[in-house]
């Protein structure tokens, strides 16, 4: 169910504009990830049937985008890159030491939904590897001696 607590979205209003279905799954998407900042359940299953399209065909955008999140994510998105030349520099190392900072493993959430941690394939900064985003700062020839105060301006 989709939290009362927060501003519901108006799927009604909001699929509307994308009548075509299927061009539209990716904008509706969009649309309620803004407002969620993340795809709940129940707002996959209003939207495939609003767009008159599979609710396979939904969840195969949903999760294919990584954009897109099926779980709440935390304030803070930290992305660790571990494409080749961040992998071969230590990339490995910087997700493993955020991960006993913060307490979760990657492709979690802290429980206080103030960071989420991802790894990723490629951030385009392979000449500063080893490399990491949180939100839109980019950190870059990384050691892990480093991470604990990088974190701290985000907590």
């Amino acid at each position: 169910m989709i939290d009362k607590t927060k501003e519901r979205v108006d799927l009604g209003k909001i699929a509307n504009k994308y009548r075509d279905g299927k061009a539209g799954v990716i904008s509706l998407l969009q649309e309620i990830n803004l407002q969620y900042g993340y795809l709940p359940e129940e707002a996959l299953k209003l939207a495939a049937k609003k767009l008159d399209v599979p609710l396979i065909q939904v969840y195969s955008v949903a999760t294919f985008y990584t954009a897109f999140s099926l779980r709440p994510r935390g304030r803070h998105l930290i992305n660790v890159c571990l494409g080749t030349a961040c992998f071969v520099r230590g990339g490995t190392r910087i997700v493993e030491k955020l991960e006993r900072e913060l307490g979760i493993k990657a492709g979690r959430t802290t429980e206080d939904l103030k960071f989420s941690l991802e790894t990723v394939h490629c951030l385009g900064c392979c000449s500063l590897a080893p490399v990491m985003r949180i939100d839109k700062d980019t950190y870059g020839r990384l050691r892990q001696e480093k991470v604990p105060q990088i974190l701290k301006r985000y907590k």
